[in-house]
């Protein structure tokens, strides 16, 4: 019987299309017949290897009905695929998925909105049923660029645009939810699938009047407040869940696309949306994965070397948000990176605003230049916030590494600085960064907490950093001593020492202090010596003004808090006493504020120390002298001499010693157990304890000329190597008497200093020889080593000709060991 005939036959026709005609009422209004559709479910499942022809001849109707618009139909049909789907769970279910997925497609490609969203609705319930097993052959490309498609959509009407991007955003969840986990589908994290489904969810999210409520840890729903679907709060859910399930290796292209969405629309500057995003991303992915975040903006940095200030300072907000997130939880490697990265980019915004100044002094438009110089600035700062911030919320073993990586980077005069090349941004440029990468410093060691003195100031942090103290710069000392003071003050005392004064009543700041360790003392013991050095010079530089003068009182108050045990207080009176004489006698011609300041300082300081050591006698010396300085020279004092138009003496009177402190009476109040009053009567001389590192490297030219040197004096010229003997040449050989007499009187001289001179002088200056002897010996020692004799010869120079020298093997010695 010819095919043709069982098509008419009603009777004749297979079960499975009766039953699946039969759900189709006669009036689309009346929707599905639910007795027919329960026989239809019941056929399904009792025999499921008819699902596939089910499926096929149901996605066979639907396209026709699409195409004659009969979307009442088209309704009825995806309905009873939809419970078909969820009524059916076994292994013949994967070729009616297909057809389903067909006949949704068919739906998303319509241009109906009320089609779009109902082929969305069936397929993000299809997301939500979980497969017992995997499929090998299924592919969402196709969905993935229709949903985000959708997600894009400007149809004319609000409501409906509204309602396709809602259902397009759902889509794009569902593919989400059904591809994450499934490690066929790993093919959902290439970049050709993330360019669609990041910018699609980012766009929706940009549409949002509510930033604030953006970027928050947990933002539950997608629900607006008149009840309606948000397409700006499903698509952030839809991002985060996104982000929450990305792996390790997926992180890049995850992030990479967010990138380039906010470039594309400009949103660097203002950024608040970009940081919101950053917000989001860094609370919903894992925390192990931060580092990849961090690595992907600091990249993006780098390629926007050369935009816009604002787009850079932008991006180095974003990173502020992300590290500020990041070091709560784990870093991972890139600590030094960041830094690395940020350091680089300050120095090109130095470079940019220099570039900016020669511009304008050579240009009519001061305006404009001026504008782009703050911009500069805004950048800066903002590295600098992103540094301190950072480093701030480091551990103290990272933070310590962060301390010595960034003084590194600090360019010092007369030191090659491997790290930034200052040699074209000139003097201005240098202080420039200088002031930059301290000010960060200051930021970094803020709150810092070292058990140890020793492991917070190593001698390479140590050296560059004093090295700065000695600038002609009034700025960048201040700037060293705030370093100083977050690094010494390990009981947060400064804030009740801020502002020089005469205090009245130490106690009652209620200043907290500890025994000082035994690792504290040798500290001090090795490197106190510097440490006065530098407050001592530092008090004499003629451009020092009113803070710089309160800077050193305060870091002199924390070394008396911190680190002074007996010794050291005799050394710190010794120093007071020493910067009183150098004011008095001036020898430096300093100005009469600077010399009426360092007297100021030296007052307010033993004062304090005079209540902190609590001897009485001290005290009631000190409180002498300050009382008839109020009476006969106020200037003299901090109160007067930092006021505003305070008049100054002409000169100071030496004589009037009741106005000065006196080593003497001094000595006599902190004669008995604990002090070593006698050395008070030492005065203070500023040792060379350290070799700066100014003085301390020699270049490769001094180096060759110094061998130079010794190759030439070691060969004398003939016409010296005969020298004539006289009478009065045997005579001075043989009289030693006055040599004999400089000896002894030299030996004494050595025997009194090793007596009455401090131990860290006379340790200075045995250090130093040693020093000496080590260099001579290893420069001796690299002149005449050679080479040991090999039998393919020796290289020697003679008379400026290159002569092989072979030494057979038989002549050659070797050691016992090793011949057999």
């Amino acid at each position: 019987m010819p095919a043709g005939v069982c098509g008419c036959c009603g009777p004749l026709r297979p079960r499975y299309k009766r039953l699946v005609d039969n759900i189709f009422p006669e009036d689309p209004k009346d929707g599905l017949s639910k007795s027919d559709m329960e026989k239809l479910t019941f056929y399904a499942v009792s025999a499921p290897e008819k699902l596939d022809r089910i499926g096929a001849y149901l996605a066979e109707k639907l396209s026709r009905d699409v195409v004659r618009h009969r979307y009442g139909n088209v309704v009825i049909a995806m309905e009873a695929l939809d419970q078909l789907l969820m009524a059916c769970h076994s292994q013949s279910i994967k070729p009616f998925v297909e057809s389903f997925l067909h006949m949704v497609a068919k739906l998303l490609e319509s241009r109906e909105p009320d089609l779009q969203v109902l082929g969305t609705n069936s397929f993000v319930k299809f997301a939500n049923i979980e497969e017992d097993t995997p499929s090998y052959h299924r592919r969402y490309d196709f969905f993935v660029s229709q949903f985000s498609a959708m997600c894009h959509s400007t149809h004319e009407d609000p409501e409906t645009r509204t309602r396709i991007r809602v259902a397009g955003i759902k889509g794009l969840q569902g593919v989400v939810r059904k591809t994450v986990n499934d490690e066929l589908q790993a093919i959902i994290w290439e970049p050709q699938h993330m360019d669609k489904l990041i910018p699609s969810m980012l766009f929706n999210m940009q549409d949002s009047d509510d930033l604030d409520r953006v970027g928050h840890p947990s933002t539950p729903s997608g629900v607006g407040q008149d009840g309606e679907e948000n397409p700006a709060a499903l698509a952030e859910n839809c991002f985060r869940e996104l982000l929450g399930r990305a792996a390790y290796g997926n992180m890049n292209n995850a992030v990479k696309p967010v990138l380039v969405h906010l470039d594309n629309h400009h949103l660097w500057d203002p950024n608040e949306f970009a940081v919101s995003c950053f917000r989001i991303i860094m609370y919903s992915i894992q925390a192990q994965h931060s580092h990849h975040v961090i690595q992907q903006v600091l990249s993006h940095l780098d390629n926007h070397n050369k935009n816009t200030p604002r787009v850079r300072a932008g991006i180095v907000q974003v990173l502020l948000e992300t590290v500020a997130i990041a070091a709560k939880g784990s870093v991972g490697p890139t600590v030094l990176e960041v830094f690395n990265t940020l350091l680089k980019h300050l120095k090109m915004s130095v470079d940019f605003e220099l570039g900016e100044n020669s511009r304008r002094n050579s240009s009519s438009s001061v305006s404009s230049a001026r504008g782009k110089e703050s911009e500069e600035r805004i950048v800066q700062n903002a590295i600098i916030q992103t540094i301190g911030f950072f480093g701030g919320n480091l551990p103290d073993y990272q933070r310590a590494e962060v301390m010595m990586f960034i003084m590194g980077k600090v360019p010092v005069y007369g030191t090659p600085c491997h790290a930034l090349d200052t040699a074209q941004i000139g003097h201005q440029g240098t202080k420039r960064i200088q002031t930059m990468l301290l000010s960060s410093l200051i930021m970094v060691t803020s709150g810092f907490k070292s058990k140890s003195m020793a492991a917070a100031l190593p001698p390479p942090f140590l050296d560059p950093l004093f090295s700065i103290s000695l600038m002609e710069d009034s700025e960048l000392r201040q700037l060293v001593l705030e370093i100083l003071h977050n690094i010494l003050d390990r009981h947060d005392n400064r804030a009740k020492l801020r502002g020089i004064r005469i205090i009245p009543n130490v106690s009652a700041l209620k200043i907290k202090r500890e025994k000082i360790s035994k690792q504290d003392v040798a500290f001090m013991k090795k490197h106190g010596q510097q440490l006065y050095r530098h407050i001592y010079l530092g008090c004499k530089e003629e451009d020092n003004v009113h803070k710089n003068f309160e800077l050193l009182f305060t870091t002199l108050a924390i070394l008396t808090i911190e680190l002074a045990n007996e010794d050291v207080v005799i050394d710190l009176i010794r120093l007071a006493i020493a910067l009183q004489e150098m004011a008095l006698i001036n020898e430096e011609n300093l100005p009469m504020f600077i010399r009426c300041g360092i007297m100021a300082l030296v007052a307010a300081y033993l004062n304090f120390l005079s209540q902190m050591i609590a001897n009485p006698p001290f005290c009631q010396h000190v409180s002498k002298v300050i009382e008839l300085r109020n009476m006969d020279a106020p200037y003299l004092l901090p109160e007067h001499i930092f006021r505003d138009k305070c008049p100054l003496p002409e000169s100071l009177d030496k004589d009037d010693s009741q106005l000065y402190f006196q080593t003497a009476d001094m000595a006599e109040c902190l004669a008995g157990p604990g002090y070593n009053a006698e050395r008070l009567s030492i005065p203070y001389v500023p040792q060379v304890t350290d070799k700066d590192r100014l003085t301390r490297r020699q270049s490769f030219v001094d180096t060759i000329s110094l061998q130079v040197d010794i190759m030439s004096n070691s060969l004398p010229e003939k016409s010296h190597l005969a020298e004539e003997i006289t009478f009065e040449t045997l005579k001075k050989a043989i009289d030693t008497t006055g040599l004999e007499e400089q000896e002894r009187e030299k030996r004494r001289q050595v025997m009194e200093k090793f007596q009455k001179a401090p131990f860290e002088e006379i340790a200075a200056h045995c250090e130093s020889k040693a020093n000496m002897l080590h260099d001579r010996l290893a420069q001796i020692f690299e002149l005449t080593i050679r080479p040991p004799p090999s039998p393919s010869g020796v290289v020697s120079i003679t008379a400026g000709h290159t002569q092989h020298q072979s030494v057979p093997v038989y002549e050659m010695k070797f050691p016992d060991l090793c011949v057999y």
